[in-house]
Formats: C-alpha cells, sequence, structure tokens
C-alpha cells in the first residue's frame, strides 16, 4: 500500500487508514483482530480512533491487539479528544483539562507512551482556541504525542488555527468523497496554504458509493439501522443518487468495483494523505483492500468531476 506523506510534514501514513469507529459496537474483538491483522498484511500503517468512539471501548480493543497482532512501531497511531460521549448523550470540551485527560485516557487505554498523531475532534465555539491550540502545543512539547491536528474545521478555522499554534497542525479530518466536496471551497485551499494534509472520512459516501444501496437498503447495513439510518439517508435520493448511479456505469465500463474507483478519485485529489475507511467486518474490508486504487482515466475522471461539481 502506498505510504504519502501527511501535509508537508515528515509523517507518513498509508493510503488507506482504516478507521475503528465501529469496534466495540458493530464490530466485536474477534473481527477486529482480523480487520486488523488483514490490513497490516495489506502494507497498512495507520490507524484512527477517538477518545469518543463507543466510550473508549474502540480504543481499548485497540490497544489490545496493538503488541500482538502488530509491533507498536509499525503503525501510525492517530486519536482524537474533544467530543465524549456519557449516557447516550454527546458533550463538546475542548479545554485544556478536557483535552489532556482525554489524552491521559487514550494512551491508558491504548497502551503506549505516545500518539503518532492527535486531533482536536471538533471546533468548540465555548472554548477560546488559543486554550485548545495550547493543549495540542503542551502535548507535542511533554512528548506524549509526536504530532499534532485538528478534525472537522472548515476553511477559515483551519486558517486561524494554523496562524496562532506554535506547533504545526499537520492534519485536518473531514469528510470528502464524490458525494461531499463542500471541502473544496474552503478547506482544500486553506490546508495547502498551510502545509496540512486532509485525512478524509467517509470517502465511500458513507457506504452508498460501494452500490449496495442501489434500489435497495440491505437490512443489515447502517442505512436499515434504527440510530445509524440519518446518517445514509441524505445520500439516498436526488442528487447523490444520480452521482452514485454514474460511479457505477464508469466502474462498470472500467471492470473495476464501485467503490475502487471512488476511492482512486478521492486519492488523486492533491492535499489529499488519506481515505479513513471504515469497514464494519472482514469482509467488508477485504473487498475495499482488493482495490487497485490506480489512477483514472482522463475521460472518466472529467465525467465524475463534471457530475459532482459543487
Amino acid at each position: 500500500m502506498e505510504q504519502r506523506f501527511m501535509g508537508t510534514s515528515g509523517l507518513r501514513v498509508s493510503a488507506l487508514t482504516l478507521g475503528t469507529m465501529s469496534w466495540g459496537k458493530e464490530t466485536d474483538a474477534e473481527a477486529a483482530r482480523t480487520q486488523l491483522r488483514d490490513f497490516v498484511d495489506a502494507g497498512g500503517t495507520s490507524l484512527d480512533t477517538a477518545v469518543s468512539y463507543v466510550e473508549g471501548r474502540s480504543e481499548a480493543i485497540l490497544g489490545e491487539l496493538i503488541g500482538d497482532v502488530v509491533p507498536r512501531s509499525d503503525v501510525v497511531l492517530i486519536s482524537k479528544a474533544g467530543i465524549s460521549h456519557r449516557n447516550g448523550k454527546s458533550m463538546v470540551d475542548t479545554s485544556r483539562r478536557a483535552m489532556l485527560a482525554g489524552l491521559d485516557a487514550s494512551l491508558a487505554r491504548l497502551g503506549t507512551d505516545h500518539l503518532d498523531l492527535w486531533l482536536a475532534h471538533i471546533w468548540d465555539d465555548n472554548v477560546p482556541l488559543e486554550e485548545t491550540l495550547e493543549a495540542l502545543e503542551y502535548a507535542v512539547s511533554s512528548g506524549r504525542v509526536r504530532y499534532a491536528g485538528v478534525s472537522n474545521y472548515n476553511g477559515w478555522q483551519l486558517a486561524r488555527a494554523a496562524t496562532l499554534s506554535d506547533t504545526a497542525l499537520v492534519a485536518n479530518q473531514v469528510e470528502y468523497s464524490l458525494l461531499a466536496r463542500t471541502v473544496e471551497k474552503e478547506v482544500v485551499p486553506a490546508a495547502e496554504h498551510v502545509g496540512t494534509g486532509l485525512l478524509c472520512w467517509a470517502p465511500l459516501g458513507r457506504g452508498v458509493l460501494s452500490g449496495k444501496y442501489r434500489g435497495q437498503i440491505p437490512s443489515d447495513s447502517r442505512g436499515a439501522s434504527a440510530t445509524m439510518g440519518s446518517y445514509v439517508e441524505k445520500y439516498l435520493e436526488g442528487r447523490p443518487a444520480s452521482i452514485t448511479e454514474a460511479l457505477l456505469t464508469a466502474a462498470k465500463g472500467l471492470g473495476r468495483p464501485p467503490l475502487d474507483v471512488a476511492l482512486s478519485w478521492l486519492l488523486d485529489h492533491h492535499g489529499v494523505s488519506a481515505a479513513v475507511i471504515g469497514p464494519r467486518s472482514p469482509e467488508q474490508l477485504n473487498e475495499i483492500l482488493k482495490s487497485s486504487l490506480a489512477p483514472l482515466p482522463e475521460p472518466i475522471l472529467s465525467v465524475l468531476n463534471e457530475v459532482s461539481a459543487l
């Protein structure tokens, strides 16, 4: 698997980053073990989690596997703090106290003395940006974090943070796919200007670009889930459906799976360091790992760009 630099930093990550948001909920520990083993065997190195994922169970499962399935030195550990989930309620807090408490909890669950990349999970209107940045800077200067970044920041927020921070912000984790291109308005130019790489979540349009929702909602899919249905619903009709049809047509003409074409389209964009994939099962992961991720022919690329343009 291709290894890429994160922005203009020296941090290398694999083009596909294994996201673990479902670990501990939709993905049990044994399936997680199989996923990690298959991902590493395919050349993957970067692993993404967060202190808020399934109230810490995602990190705990990953921590049990590191050192067993793969040596700690062979992976790039990415985690985030600033959002917490307790008793079904979500709380945003990027204060110094909350951020550093989250970091301590992440390190304990992951069984490591440092993270390779640590992100402020979301912008917090209630906390001065300077305070959040101070937490990132302290984490780096204390050696508990090697690189710092942010997540879900828009263009002006990223530019402001990069300007104020004494530590380079090497990553911004944002939603980006053929079905979600709004980041191209401000986030992509801002990231290129300040040297920040993009970690792209939901690169398969929340699963829709795999083609599995065409004409149906599979009973075992997130789209059919009472808790996750709304997460997928926005991409099932109207313009998103037309974009998906164009992708499926292009994939058929190329003789490649739709998810391969969707990922190849995304990874070809300048500034994109990695696509964060979030398979719920080993079978889903293996379908992704079969992708060639080869550049798309110019005519196909032009059509997909046109049909999905903002």
